[in-house]
């Protein structure tokens, strides 16, 4: 089952700073930068509907949750390694695994310009939205989507980048404050504020996910709205609202942990009762799936199905404590049998692979197209709800209420097994962060955060100089903004430090 099959054929509009151009698959562009009249949408539910959907398509895209993603969300962390071969560097992977790289690195302006590619269709899409005449449930709820996919995007960019042009608007090529708006970085404090303000009205527009039907199942809901507030209030250090918001999502009843965590990554589960918000891949005729980022992080070599980069690190497979049932779900090995019966190679190239990223040709929808798979990639999830509220709760000295959330999380590592992954029972608050964040660590290993949780929680230069990574502190914190872009705005976006 796959859902958003409308994949929109309207493309991106507006901004500025964005590195290449639309996809030629999405037909009847008007000029760049041209406010779209709202008549051309007239009553049409489905041509209003299609502007929101343009937003949900760009993320399938090779320059947004790819290739470059994967880098420099995960390679670049202590949970992963650059893999392949010693001598493919997939253009720049090496440098972001070994700190080396420079703002001339491809991997960061391909991010970038994804990012701002989508944020242009959402701007799009919320400069139109409101003025049409369509009913006014749906046209709430397209606003609500619209705002949290572009709040998404933001996110992405300000935790990646710190300040950065805060574009909020379909640009006017004929009026020099929108421009010059494309060409300076906001402050990190500008863009968190704007991304707040999205979700807020994100939130108060968006159904529950049960109160969508099955068609439409993937679309952003309310409680996705609510977690991703949650999660940037996490980065804020805004304890309150981040166990607020996770309380709720608790209380709302519209969501649950698997029973067995190495179910969660298969198309089986795909919006299932775990899942806050994934992104949506078809492996039907003419496939719309995410753009190699499966096949970039398949197993290389001997009867192998992938280019084998992004390969789980020895001190990640170390960090499992015994009888911890997520290892299996997450981790590849050389001549392990896999679910569907698949053997790995015991020559494979690599120790390990990401089976997050395993794409089933036997037991998984597909038409034979391993570049653009059905497989969905999960964004946000219950699991990842109950650790930010064990978090939150510990910060603000309620341990008993933090270790009924962590526990859950642990009980089901344990997969039944009696004797293992016990309860953690400490009370004391320096322990139980230790323990939330190692907890954290492999619950949500491969799903992008790594990284970040390291510099958010102040521990980046000590666990990557102890790997001996060329980690420097005050600069690597954050990605050096792309010198493309620079050059693109004249000269006035400014670098961060250090680069």
């Amino acid at each position: 089952m796959k859902t958003l099959q409308k994949i929109a054929t309207y493309a991106c509009f507006g901004g500025l700073m964005v590195a290449g151009g639309c996809s030629k698959t999405f037909l009847d562009v008007p000029p760049q930068g041209q406010q779209t009249p709202t008549d051309f949408f007239s009553s049409n539910a489905d041509a209003a509907t299609s502007l929101v959907n343009a937003i949900y398509s760009k993320m399938l895209d090779w320059n947004f949750h790819s290739f470059s993603w994967n880098g420099v969300t995960s390679i670049i962390s202590d949970d992963a390694d650059k893999g392949s071969s010693p001598g493919d560097t997939g253009t720049d992977k090496d440098q972001l695994d070994n700190f080396t790289f420079t703002s001339s690195s491809l991997s960061f302006n391909e991010l970038w310009g994804g990012h701002y590619e989508a944020i242009a269709r959402a701007n799009q899409a919320l400069d139109n939205l409101p003025a049409l005449s369509i009913n006014d449930t749906l046209k709430n709820r397209l606003i609500g989507e619209a705002s949290f996919l572009r709040a998404y995007c933001y996110f992405n960019l300000v935790r990646s980048f710190g300040g950065v042009p805060l574009i909020t608007k379909v640009a006017d090529p004929t009026n020099q404050t929108d421009i010059q708006n494309g060409r300076v970085r906001a402050t990190s404090a500008q863009v968190y504020a704007q991304i707040e303000s999205d979700l807020t009205k994100a939130v108060a527009n968006l159904p529950e996910k049960s109160q969508y039907n099955s068609a439409d199942l993937g679309r952003a809901t309310k409680g996705a709205a609510k977690a991703l507030l949650a999660k940037v209030s996490m980065y804020e250090k805004k304890w309150n609202v981040v166990l607020q918001l996770t309380d709720e999502i608790i209380a709302s009843g519209q969501y649950s942990l698997m029973p067995n965590y190495g179910e969660l990554w298969r198309e089986s589960s795909e919006n299932g009762v775990e899942s806050i918000f994934e992104i949506q891949g078809r492996g039907v005729t003419p496939n719309k799936g995410v753009q190699g980022y499966f096949e970039s992080q398949g197993a290389r070599g001997e009867n192998g199905w992938g280019w084998g980069f992004n390969t789980p690190s020895e001190d990640l497979v170390k960090a499992y404590e015994t009888g911890d049932t997520r290892i299996d779900g997450t981790i590849i090995r050389r001549g392990m049998t896999l679910w569907d019966g698949r053997v790995v190679s015991a020559n494979a190239e690599n120790p390990y692979y990401n089976m997050k990223a395993y794409v089933s040709f036997t037991r998984e929808t597909n038409n034979g197209n391993t570049w653009e798979t059905s497989k969905n990639i999960r964004v946000l999830r219950y699991g990842e709800v109950l650790l930010m509220n064990a978090e939150a709760a510990n910060e603000l000295g309620q341990p008993t209420k933090a270790l009924t959330s962590l526990n859950l999380v642990r009980a089901r590592a344990r997969g039944g097994v009696s004797g293992v992954l016990a309860n953690v029972t400490t009370t004391a608050q320096t322990d139980l962060r230790q323990a939330i964040w190692r907890e954290r660590r492999v619950e949500m290993a491969f799903e992008h955060d790594r990284y970040f949780d390291l510099v958010r929680q102040g521990r980046a230069a000590a666990v990557f100089q102890a790997l001996g990574k060329n980690f420097v502190t005050g600069k690597h914190e954050l990605f050096p903004i792309p010198q493309p872009q620079i050059q693109l705005s004249g000269g006035q976006l400014t670098q961060n430090p250090g680069y």
